[in-house]
């Protein structure tokens, strides 16, 4: 069976995507580190072939397989592609082979999502989106399925881009708006969620434009030398994250400042695990539930994966 990118987007729904998460968090799954391997290519730069098993004993076993390519870009190709393969977890027969880049934009966006629906104010009605790319497309409508978000600004480096999100949005009837880079401190200090889905190497959100009760979803951040938000942003939130052994091993918002003695790995509040399990009550249990900053920064984790994978199976 191979499920395409089109069956996994009818069957990857947000609210079924968002509890299957909820679920696996709080399951007894095997995720083993990411494997990296560097391949050569002649006269074009080297290749990284990234393995991502995860599997639940005696049930399911999953491996997601991403080939990155960067000369594929010259030649008109895609630079990334990705095959994910569900096997019995007690035969180990292949069940299913997935389009592995919707299973990665799903899962990654309903995480964000999930986190929201404990760390966002129950009244959360407007969003500003950092990042016009595939992802944002992404994130908007996961948000949206877990609060009643009534406005939406969409922000790129590239105004065209942004100002085509927006268009899309408004056609799918939202209320959706550009934001042009004049305008970035004031939108930001004004809505209730920023989402960030960006390639940014420098911080594109600043901390002191964050208004109290504000929450930070970042998602773009996955090397040590990329960021979205600055030290003080980090400083003046209480941060949760995906899985403190990647986000501390990966994202540069979380290394750098730690590097440079503005954060500490002490200083993050949960993780996903303990949110779904309730170990954690998110928002709910900070000091000032209405006026806290909350940031949320993901770099994915192969559970989320095998959740989408066996969701996606199962519906069949």
């Amino acid at each position: 069976m191979y499920l395409s990118a089109e069956t996994l987007t009818q069957r990857l729904t947000w609210p079924a995507m968002i509890d299957a998460l909820r679920t696996i968090f709080t399951t007894d799954v095997h995720s083993p580190v990411r494997h990296h391997h560097f391949m050569d290519v002649p006269d074009e730069p080297q290749a990284t072939l990234l393995l991502m098993p995860a599997w639940i004993e005696g049930q399911y076993l999953g491996v997601k397989q991403v080939s990155v390519f960067p000369g594929n870009n010259a030649k008109g190709l895609p630079g990334l592609t990705s095959l994910y393969t569900l096997s019995s977890g007690t035969t180990g027969e292949t069940l299913a082979q997935m389009d592995g880049n919707i299973i990665t934009a799903r899962r990654t966006a309903a995480a964000s999502a999930l986190a929201s629906s404990y760390l966002s104010r129950s009244d959360t009605r407007s969003m500003l989106m950092v990042g016009a790319g595939r992802m944002g497309h992404f994130l908007v409508p996961a948000h949206m399925s877990v609060r009643a978000i009534e406005t939406v600004w969409i922000w790129d480096r590239n105004e065209d881009m942004a100002q085509a999100f927006a268009k899309e949005l408004v056609a799918q009837g939202i209320d959706a708006h550009a934001c042009v880079q004049a305008d970035l401190p004031r939108i930001a200090g004004e809505v209730d969620l920023i989402s960030c889905a960006t390639m940014a190497k420098e911080p594109v959100i600043q901390g002191r434009w964050l208004r109290p009760g504000t929450h930070v979803d970042l998602v773009g951040s996955f090397t040590p030398t990329m960021r979205e938000v600055d030290n003080q942003a980090m400083q003046a939130a209480d941060v949760f994250v995906d899985t403190r052994a990647g986000a501390l091993a990966e994202t540069g918002d979380l290394i750098i400042p730690i590097k440079e003695g503005a954060f500490s790995e002490d200083d993050i509040c949960a993780e996903l695990t303990e949110l779904c399990g309730a170990e954690h009550k998110g928002r709910a249990q900070l000091a000032d539930p209405d006026k806290a900053i909350t940031l949320f920064k993901s770099v994915g984790d192969s559970r989320e994966d095998l959740a989408a994978a066996i969701l996606a199976y199962n519906a069949s």
